[in-house]
Parts: C-alpha cells; sequence; structure tokens
C-alpha cells in the first residue's frame, strides 16, 4: 500500500506543490511560488469568542470484565499472553471505548452550529462518541485493561476524508510495555480492536519517578498528524497517595481537586465555510489506492480558530478559589506563549483580541499564576510566573487563585507567540495584539476552599553517571522534501537504537536547522536535561524536571540522562509537529536484554 510519503515523494517531482529542499541543513524551507497557505487565502467562518460555555470532558466509567465477552466488548476474554507482567500486575479495572465518527458542535454559531464531523470516543454508557475522549481517573497500584474497538466507516466511506480510518492509540509517556504503547505500526482496522495493559507502576518502582498528567492520542504511521487534528485525544491522570485527588486530606498535597481539577486541550483548527474542519493542501479525492491524493505542506499546520475541548473560544464560570488547570497543547503545530490577562475596564475587541499591557495604552495586564509540572511530572516546588512556553504534546498543570478577583470580573488565557504561516515554528516576535483563547468569569465561591499549594513536591531522582552504558547522538534535518533524523527516514522495520535493559544512556538532540523547531518526544521513560549548548540547566528553570518532550530550537543543542527499565520491545522517539512525524522525523529503538545491545 502506498504511504502519504510517496504520494509526496512521488508527486513532488512532477507538480508546482513540492516543498524546495534547502541546498544546506540551515537553508530557509520556502513554500511553493505563488502558494498561500488557507489559514491566510480561506479564513474559518467568524464566531462570537466566549459565547459557549467550555466542555468539560466526563470520567471514563469502567466496566464487568464479563463485558468483555459479549459482541459489544469485542467477543473474547483478554489473553493474558499478549502482554509482558500481565498476572504480575493484574487489572483491577476494564474498559472498553469505541472509536467512532459522529457530528460535534465546535460553536453554536452558523454554520458551526449544523455540526461538524469529528472523531473520537465514547464508552459502553454513553449514547454518542465525544472529542476529546473520556477522561481517565486512574491510580498507582491499580492495574487498568482497556479494550479499544474501532468503529469508524471503512476506507472512503467515512465523512472526515483527511484522516484514516485505522488508528493506533498511544498513552503519551505511560511506563507501559511495547504492545500496549500504542506504537506507530500497531494500528488496527474498522472491525477490530487492539487490548492494552497499564500496568500503572512508576518506572523502576521509584516513587520519584510517579506522573500525573498523562494524554492519548492517536498514532498512526504517516497520518498522525490527521488522525488526531480528526479529534482522537483525551487525558489519563493518574493519582497516587500524594497527589490524592482529595484536597481535604491530612498528609497529601491537597492539591485542588474534583471539579475543580479541569483537564484543558489547546488545538487550533481551520474550518471551511460549512463549518467542516479542513486539511491544508488537500485534495479529498482518492487515488489508486483509495489513499487521498493530497500534496500537504510538510512543514506544519496552523489553524485560525482556537479551540480549548473542542470548543472554540469558550467561557468557563469559575468559583472565587484555587482552581487546577492541566493544561496541554494537543495541536499539530502551533507554539504558545501563554498568559493569563485581566483587561482594563473589560476591554477586548469583538474579534477575540486585545491589546498587551503597554502596546495599546495599558489595555491588558498580566497576572501571576502558580507551575506545578512540567510534561506529565509534577516539580520538586511550585514555581510563580506570568508566562508560560508551550509546545506540541507540551504540559503544565498551573494553579490560578480567583479568589483574588471580585465575583463579575473576567480573565482570559491569552496566547503572544507569532507563528510562521508554514507553521514550522516561531517567527521570533512576539504578537502586537493577544490571541485571546479562553475565558474566565468570576462567580462566588460555594464553599470553603480547603485546597492548597505545598512548599515542595516531587523530589528528583538522583543522577548516577556510573550507569551510563553509552551516548548517542540524533541529528534533526530536512532532506529533499522530508525530515530526517541521523539522516535517515522512519522505517517501522529497522531499530535505530538498542538499548540494553536495566541500563543508562546519555542522549544528545542537535538541530540542524537554523529557521524550524522540533518538540522531540521519545516514548517510554522520561529522562533529565543536562546541558542546553554546552551550558547546564539551571536549577530554576521550569526545565530542571523529568521531561519527555524536548523543545529543540534552531541551532540548538540539548543533552540529557535516561534509564530504561522494567520492559523489553520496541518504541519510538519522533518530533511532536506531528506533521514532521508523518513526514517522517521518527525513529525506532528497542529495549533489548542485557548483553544485546549496540
Amino acid at each position: 500500500m502506498a504511504t502519504r510519503r510517496d504520494i509526496l515523494k512521488y508527486g513532488a517531482a512532477g507538480t508546482s506543490y513540492g516543498l524546495l529542499a534547502p541546498k544546506k541543513a540551515n537553508a530557509d524551507l520556502v513554500f511553493p511560488d505563488g502558494f498561500v497557505p488557507s489559514i491566510t487565502a480561506a479564513p474559518s467562518p467568524p464566531v462570537t469568542p466566549f459565547k459557549d460555555p467550555l466542555n468539560v470532558m466526563p470520567i471514563s466509567k469502567n466496566i464487568n470484565p464479563a463485558f468483555l465477552n459479549t459482541p459489544q466488548g469485542g467477543g473474547s476474554a483478554p489473553d493474558p499472553q499478549r502482554h509482558q507482567r500481565y498476572n504480575e500486575f493484574h487489572p483491577q479495572k476494564y474498559y472498553v471505548h469505541y472509536i467512532e465518527e459522529f457530528l460535534w458542535q465546535y460553536h453554536s454559531d452558523f454554520p458551526y452550529n449544523q455540526g461538524s464531523w469529528a472523531w473520537g470516543f465514547r464508552d459502553p454508557h454513553m449514547p454518542k462518541g465525544i472529542t476529546p475522549g473520556m477522561t481517565f481517573h486512574a491510580k498507582y497500584g491499580e492495574p487498568v485493561f482497556l479494550r479499544r474497538i474501532n468503529n469508524l466507516p471503512p476506507l472512503g466511506a467515512a465523512n472526515i476524508r483527511f484522516a484514516m480510518p485505522s488508528p493506533t492509540i498511544h498513552l503519551h509517556n505511560a511506563h507501559t510495555a511495547s504492545e500496549s504503547d500504542g506504537i506507530p505500526q500497531d494500528y488496527f482496522n474498522p472491525g477490530e480492536f487492539w487490548d492494552h495493559h497499564y500496568a500503572n507502576f512508576p518506572a523502576g518502582h521509584d516513587k520519584r519517578e510517579i506522573m500525573s498528567t498523562l494524554w492519548y492520542h492517536d498514532h498512526r504511521l504517516d497520518f498522525t498528524a490527521t488522525n488526531v487534528y480528526a479529534g482522537l485525544s483525551g487525558f489519563y491522570l493518574l493519582f497516587d497517595e500524594m497527589d490524592a485527588n482529595d484536597e481535604t486530606k491530612p498528609g497529601t498535597y491537597r492539591l485542588p481537586s474534583g471539579k475543580y481539577d479541569v483537564p484543558l486541550i489547546l488545538h487550533d483548527v481551520m474550518f471551511d465555510q460549512n463549518g467542516q474542519p479542513v486539511w491544508d493542501f488537500f485534495n479529498p479525492e482518492p487515488n489508486g489506492d483509495d489513499l487521498p491524493s493530497a500534496l500537504y505542506t510538510t512543514h506544519g499546520l496552523l489553524g485560525d480558530r482556537f479551540t480549548v475541548n473542542r470548543v472554540i473560544q469558550p467561557h468557563f464560570k469559575v468559583e472565587a478559589r484555587k482552581y487546577r488547570f492541566r493544561v496541554l497543547n494537543g495541536g499539530p503545530s502551533r507554539i504558545y506563549q501563554l498568559y493569563l490577562t485581566k483587561p482594563d475596564n473589560g476591554h477586548h475587541d469583538h474579534d477575540g483580541h486585545h491589546g498587551k499591557k503597554g502596546k495599546h495604552g495599558g489595555r491588558s495586564s498580566d497576572q501571576e499564576f502558580i507551575i506545578l509540572s512540567t510534561d506529565g511530572n509534577l516539580l520538586p516546588r511550585p514555581i510563580e510566573s506570568k508566562t508560560m512556553r508551550i509546545g506540541p504534546a507540551l504540559r503544565h498543570d498551573i494553579v490560578i487563585d480567583f479568589s483574588k478577583y471580585r465575583p463579575g470580573e473576567s480573565l482570559y488565557l491569552a496566547n503572544r507567540m507569532e507563528s510562521r504561516e508554514d507553521g514550522a515554528g516561531w517567527t521570533g516576535r512576539e504578537l502586537e495584539d493577544d490571541d485571546l483563547i479562553m475565558r474566565f468569569d468570576v462567580v462566588p465561591a460555594k464553599g470553603p476552599d480547603r485546597s492548597r499549594i505545598p512548599a515542595k513536591m516531587r523530589e528528583l531522582p538522583p543522577i548516577n553517571m556510573s550507569e551510563v552504558r553509552r551516548e548517542r547522538l540524533f541529528v534533526f534535518d530536512y532532506d529533499n522534501g522530508l525530515w530526517t533524523i541521523n539522516g535517515k527516514l522512519m522505517d517501522p522495520n529497522r531499530s535505530d537504537a538498542k538499548i540494553e535493559q536495566g541500563s543508562a544512556e546519555i542522549w544528545t538532540f542537535r538541530n540542524a536547522g537554523s529557521s524550524w523547531m522540533h518538540p522531540i518526544h521519545s516514548h517510554f521513560e522520561e529522562f533529565q536535561i543536562l546541558e542546553v549548548n554546552g551550558k547546564p540547566i539551571d536549577r530554576d528553570d521550569v526545565n530542571h524536571a523529568r521531561k519527555d518532550v524536548i523543545m529543540l530550537g534552531p541551532n540548538e543543542e540539548v543533552k540529557f540522562f535516561g534509564r530504561w527499565r522494567d520492559f523489553l520491545g520496541k518504541h519510538v522517539m519522533h518530533c511532536h509537529n506531528v506533521v514532521h512525524e508523518d513526514h517522517a522525523m521518527m525513529i525506532r529503538w528497542d529495549i533489548v536484554e542485557p548483553g544485546q545491545g549496540d
């Protein structure tokens, strides 16, 4: 079967849509002559900002394991032989998720109120699917079995024409065996299912390795970007005895909990004049292999409508108390520089913008919030800040204390980073007017706020350099219209690193380009950054933490320490500008028995 990169490679040789490959690694990327991206040429229909309420995803409900033997549950019991350490970490909860296509309302204004086609998830308790999918509340020490059943229309029959109905769902950076990880080559077709076993124990059984905010998303080889853009993502939240989802329990962190713990997925989307999501450079007519015949941008994709939990510029009523927000960039390419702003006199433009403080007569002021985590992990201590940078797949848990504001006041989550129209990264400039993502409307508190912000949280695991078995260098570049790592394209049948189980390694990521940015993610194990451009990382830096994504800027080099433990098998490392991943900036690496490494 032809892949999207085949389509791009062969089509680029014979049409004006081919992207020009740079002569040198640091050459600029350019669009074809005369091409204007849809974000400029065909903007989405306008909306009334902050008209619709935030969508808060429901918590996924577990099922009786006997349901798995019914036709609705897949028709068979779990097979322990398919999963490493299954009996050692026998599931205590069981779930079934259906992956389906349905109409979703991004906004109540016309034409969006007619419904937009989307892909998403449903569990057996629900009458209709949702996007993002249901939020998991999982616990360390409570293993989970999850069966995902593919109810998407067959190839060529879906209303979403730019995506592939053969997903593989990855639980981003979970400490999960390969066969349950949702790696790109483990996709399954309509009418089939895939079983996942999440053991829910920290790496190396070290409590300092406990994670908190994970997310799941499609990872289908060559079609990750389009499938996630279609709607296949959601949250998986892990709790333990300290981060206990109970703000009243003595001896715990007592972070805001329950309805005051709110996940937020940011995702920018483009729509046609009928309110349907569109993918730039896309021609929905299939080629001879029934695959979309599109050539499409290899740089990245930007949408001109900002969504939070798949609602365009929502509002959210917040009590005058502390909230925990789990902020995730789930989009394909856009990078945000986020601020919490309070416009003077409540002023904002009708199109959902307002000027920055000092730019337009002091029309907005920046408010402080508390950063609790980076990626999926609580920091050693909370950090006060007025801004946070968040690239694709990066997460920050933050606390906003709305008791500082009067009922009736409003605050905005705003972006100030100007992105290149081609989606390849940051222009290096700030926006003159803030992009307003969502609005918080303060209402009176309904009771006492018993939550706390602890002085200390997760201690970092020690780095023992004597454990290091070897060092590796990975160079990220662009060649002949495709993205490469060490000069190679992704081949799922080739292992580019064989890492011995139980060992540690030092990896260096180097960006060979001077104009693009790469959020690099490696599956399965987290790591700790040692150096950025040859300089030790500052202990007060928000990235002095356990990480699973490195925001690799132009000409930048980052060195980190990591361990690989507990399971064997194949995983991947890739750029999480998922357009780059699909074209084909990804490698496979394997955890092997001691003595079998390269």
